[in-house]
């Protein structure tokens, strides 16, 4: 902020939009690996607006079309979109926007942030412009950040027993050619395939390392999470087929070389799709509809609870985070995201979180 009151005079200077990448040090008494590292890289955004309201825009602007799009479409997890109570908004901020998704253990896990700062930044540290009538006024500020938080939320979001299993729209390699046997043509016809699968768009690998043991070699790519695995050896050749094997639904099946390219591609966009109704699926099943503090910490138990924000309200608030339940969010009763706390028929989620 002591730079903005430097870069800030005038209205034609904003909005000032800044975006930082860098790493971050602060102490941690637990620290859980991605999750709460005693370093870590941190996205993060500070915005300069000259009236509240393209302020507040902005802010959801980031939750909406930045977060929650990129945790969705690309992460394929599905994240609640709220507003933090007084308790749980980032100090300072007069409004805290978030993302929150549920891992497979039912905890919350919160994922990104979106703040309205208002002018309290701004006045501590003589933040001003003259506006277009020649007055003095102070800026309205934003800040929002993610950080490699993400990377546990993936983690524990789709993981399962055999490791780990990456979304195809964020796999670095979409797509391993695998060499099962050594034989005339075979390595060809694998190069062959990658240079097909490359130029139609997709990330590709060849594994032609016939000296390690196969079954070693498609373990490791299963670990790995990538999405499909395509098998050619000299029997496959022959028949003309290649084995396409999908890690995220775990099926396998023969399909011709002349038709693999239309088949992998098919699969990685039903995949992604399968990835995120899984992870959904999963959250709503595991959230209930309660009525009492009681019955919000038993559901809390394995998953989420939703109770109306009128009957639990600051009091109730306060009991839970004794039990180390919190209001991860307070929704509308559309369920979308509140302007005020003080709407009528708000619902707050409850959960454990990390």
């Amino acid at each position: 902020n002591s730079f903005f009151a430097k870069w800030v005079q005038s209205y034609r200077d904003l909005p000032l939009l800044v975006n930082n990448w860098s790493n971050v040090v602060r102490w941690e008494l637990r620290p859980r690996i991605f999750l709460r590292t005693t370093e870590f890289l941190w996205q993060e955004g500070h915005t300069c607006h000259a009236t509240e309201a393209d302020a507040s825009a902005y802010a959801r602007r980031i939750l909406h079309e930045v977060y929650a799009d990129f945790m969705e479409s690309v992460l394929a997890i599905p994240v609640l979109r709220g507003r933090k109570t007084r308790r749980e908004r980032f100090a300072g901020a007069v409004n805290t926007l978030t993302c929150e998704a549920m891992m497979r253990d039912g905890k919350a896990l919160q994922m990104g942030t979106s703040h309205e700062l208002g002018q309290n930044f701004a006045k501590s540290f003589g933040v001003q412009f003259t506006s277009a009538e020649g007055r003095l006024e102070y800026v309205w500020q934003t800040s929002w950040g993610a950080s490699t938080r993400m990377v546990g939320g993936l983690i524990m979001c789709h993981g399962d027993d055999a490791g780990l299993r990456i979304p195809p729209r964020l796999a670095p390699v979409q797509i391993v050619v695998m060499v099962v046997k050594d034989g005339p043509g075979v390595t060809e016809a694998a190069a062959q395939l990658v240079s097909d699968l490359t130029a139609a768009g997709l990330r590709c690998d060849i594994d032609a390392r016939t000296d390690t043991p196969f079954g070693r070699r498609a373990i490791d790519r299963e670990l790995k999470g990538v999405p499909v695995r395509v098998e050619v050896g000299p029997r496959e050749l022959a028949e003309g087929n290649a084995t396409l094997v999908r890690r995220i639904p775990g099926i396998r099946g023969a399909v011709a070389l002349t038709a693999l390219v239309s088949a992998a591609t098919q699969a990685l966009g039903e995949d992604q799709d399968a990835l995120y109704a899984e992870a959904l699926t999963r959250r709503e099943g595991a959230t209930a509809d309660v009525q009492t503090i009681a019955e919000a910490l038993q559901a809390t138990a394995t998953g989420w609870a939703r109770i109306d924000w009128a009957v639990l309200g600051a009091e109730g608030e306060a009991a839970l985070a004794e039990q180390a339940v919190s209001v991860r969010c307070l929704l509308s009763a559309d369920g979308g995201v509140p302007k005020s706390e003080d709407e009528p028929g708000l619902v707050a989620v409850l959960g454990r979180s990390y």
